[in-house]
């Protein structure tokens, strides 16, 4: 169904609301879950039906347990992930700006952070070079096995252009879970190669993915390999639980880094020579029935950017009717 986006906004603050979260929270949380919804990324308002995210009554204070003046590690004592990721980036690109590089580790979360690209991009529009990792409960299976051992383990990079930023935003499992909860939420089937059931048989069915386990995004030993190095990154690392290894359902991790250009060029140096880059990509001569060749983050951004000119944006009817009821004062 095609509503507005201002009707969107409203419902969705209602809802996170209604979760137990007030003022700046509502506001941070919404951004993040909207960012998304406006790109067609299945991390948007979806997160606020089926189980949602209610406030966790143990959240305390967020708390920097170790800094240097290049980095942070991050206690986020059981706060929404949205929100402590987002107090990271804050500080990421403070310390950056100061030294060039800075990095920082989140832990002790255990919700959803959402579209990670979201973070990155934040960086990038600062005129620094974003990374960002993050890794959740076991739902992916290693290539050769059918038990879950990984978490969707999703990674972003964003780089300045002298337009919008690269955005490379990726799981690294053939789907997330929360594509798994829209496709049942919408009734509809997965593709046959993205998961099995619990005895190791591919399913199109998401209820018996998700109680089985999701295969990596390609299929093959890369794509896991690529899972074990987001593990690490945003496990063990920063503290987090891993591989279903300590509180693997309360103690989610993420990683953010930042550079700064001017590290090793000009910072508008590089943004002119990553936009020709960009010219020379999408100038490549087309395969048969390509019609326009897209750099990462390109088609969202066209998107976002022509539902906020006319104020619209459509949402699947179930999850619409969903998240109206959520949103119910």
């Amino acid at each position: 169904m095609k509503i507005s986006i201002k009707e969107l906004e409203e419902l969705t603050s209602r809802a996170i609301e209604n979760y137990g979260y007030r003022d700046k929270e509502v506001h941070v949380i919404m951004d993040v879950l909207l960012y998304a919804q406006m790109r067609d990324n299945n991390q948007g308002v979806v997160k606020l039906i089926d189980k949602g995210i209610p406030k966790d009554p143990k959240a305390g204070e967020i708390v920097i347990e170790k800094e240097t003046p290049i980095s942070a590690r991050i206690n986020g004592n059981k706060n929404h992930a949205m929100i402590v990721v987002s107090r990271a980036v804050d500080i990421v690109e403070e310390k950056a700006r100061t030294r060039g590089f800075a990095i920082a580790g989140t832990f002790n979360t255990n919700t959803s952070s959402g579209a990670i690209g979201y973070y990155a991009s934040r960086l990038a529009k600062q005129g620094l070079i974003g990374f960002t990792f993050s890794r959740s409960p076991e739902r992916v299976a290693v290539h050769g096995s059918y038990e879950p051992v990984f978490g969707t383990n999703p990674l972003a990079v964003a780089i300045p252009t002298e337009a919008d930023p690269i955005v490379l935003d990726m799981s690294t499992a053939a789907t997330s879970y929360f594509g798994l909860v829209e496709a049942v939420t919408a009734g509809s089937d997965i593709p046959a190669d993205f998961a099995y059931d619990n005895q190791g048989i591919p399913t199109t069915d998401p209820k018996k993915a998700i109680a089985g386990a999701i295969r990596s995004f390609d299929r093959s030993y890369k794509g896991s390999g690529l899972a074990l190095i987001g593990e690490i990154l945003a496990g063990p690392l920063v503290g987090a639980a891993f591989c279903g290894l300590g509180d693997s359902k309360g103690n989610w991790g993420h990683l953010i880094f930042a550079i700064d250009p001017e590290l090793l060029t000009d910072r508008r140096e590089l943004a002119k020579n990553v936009s020709a880059m960009v010219r020379k990509v999408k100038s490549t001569k087309k395969l048969q029935g390509v019609e326009e060749i897209f750099v990462p983050g390109e088609k969202e951004s066209r998107l976002a950017r022509e539902r906020q000119e006319t104020g619209l944006i459509n949402v699947e009817d179930n999850l619409l009717a969903a998240l109206r009821k959520v949103a119910v004062v």
